[in-house]
């Protein structure tokens, strides 16, 4: 599907609306989306839930959460929910870094639900990678990560 401004303005405005970067949007009928999750809580479980449910040629490729015991739980859940579209394979991380693998790993877009403090350094990083990105609001909890985000969204506009 080629994204045209008419298709990107649907999509965003379904985001809006219905709270999934998926959803009637820019990528409808585009087989094959490798979703990665950043942030296993239940704000992640719940977007990666309601990703998977609005596309189906979604497939969680790529997860990492700081919390090994967090990580392991939404992983389990979600292979009893979605089976094969859970293909996280040797592609799950913990720790603090973990975003930078999940970016790396070759995913088309990334959710970004960790602590919002997190949130500008993740954005940033994804956006330089030339991800597509669902991020969590607020984006930032302080005056230099919201300049962070605003320079890191400057570059993904420039970088269409």
């Amino acid at each position: 599907m080629e994204i045209t401004r008419r298709n990107l303005l649907a999509g965003s405005a379904a985001v809006a609306l219905n709270g999934s970067a998926f959803a009637n949007g820019v990528f409808q009928d585009r087989p094959g989306i490798k979703v990665g999750l950043i942030g296993c809580g239940g704000r992640g479980n719940g977007a990666i839930r309601d990703s998977l449910s609005a596309e189906p040629g979604a497939v969680l490729w790529s997860i990492c959460d700081a919390f090994p015991d967090r990580l392991q739980s939404s992983i389990e859940g979600l292979k009893k929910e979605y089976g094969a579209r859970c293909q996280p394979g040797d592609r799950w991380f913990t720790g603090l870094d973990g975003y930078k693998k999940v970016i790396e790993s070759g995913v088309d877009v990334v959710i970004l639900t960790t602590p919002p403090g997190f949130r500008p350094m993740h954005f940033e990083a994804a956006v330089a990678a030339g991800k597509h990105v669902f991020m969590e609001k607020p984006v930032a909890v302080d005056g230099p990560g919201i300049r962070k985000v605003m320079e890191a969204a400057k570059l993904a506009k420039s970088k269409n």
